[in-house]
């Protein structure tokens, strides 16, 4: 199972005795809340107002601004389905984020992976052998990919790490931030609390 498939599953474990209550519904006035009964655990509230959308609860907090009716703007983009989600365009849409984990933080999942990209262009463009592949694989491995699991520590480590000429040049430049377990939350919220409100006012 890959790992959008597992936070999906467990999104669905997280909201799966959730119940809506519409608090509000006047047009493109709205105040949904879904919660479990008897508990705030895991819950959210969903507010639009002409232009805007707040997503608030367990999970932060964000402003999203884009069509007078932002629940046709985030059905429209999920092409019907469900619980589909497009995190990098809707983070373009974001007025105000959340001050705890935001949209973006530190992977060292992506360093390594850009680390190991960049140490297999080493050795295909350089002609390496594959004792000199396996010596320098191995290097990288204890001194980079082996050091502690924040984004200063991963910096220093590739900086300072050197190998018979082999540099991580200018690793400042790269993008080590992918977008927060929070804010992917958040998204499968909306998706999944926009299609509960559909389904809601289609019986209805």
């Amino acid at each position: 199972m890959n790992t959008e498939n597992k936070d999906e599953e467990i999104f669905l474990a997280d909201v799966t005795r959730h119940e809506m209550n519409i608090i509000r519904d006047d047009g493109v006035n709205r105040h949904i809340r879904f919660k479990r009964p008897g508990s705030y655990c895991m819950h959210f509230d969903l507010i639009t107002w002409p232009g805007y959308l707040c997503y608030t609860g367990d999970m932060g907090t964000y402003v999203f601004q884009r069509l007078d009716d932002m629940f046709e703007f985030f059905r429209t983009d999920r092409r019907g389905q469900p619980l589909a989600i497009n995190p990098s365009y809707w983070g373009e849409k974001l007025q105000a984020v959340d001050s705890g984990d935001g949209f973006k933080q530190y992977s060292h999942e992506k360093f390594c992976q850009l680390i190991n990209e960049l140490v297999e262009q080493h050795i295909k463009d350089d002609e390496l052998t594959p004792d000199q592949a396996r010596e320098l694989k191995a290097e990288v491995e204890s001194e980079v990919l082996g050091c502690e699991e924040y984004e200063n520590a991963a910096h220093i480590a590739a900086r300072d790490f050197e190998h018979e000429g082999f540099e991580f040049s200018d690793f400042w430049e790269h993008d080590l931030k992918d977008y927060s377990y929070r804010f992917m939350w958040c998204c499968r919220a909306l998706a999944w609390g926009i299609n509960k409100y559909d389904e809601t006012k289609a019986v209805s």
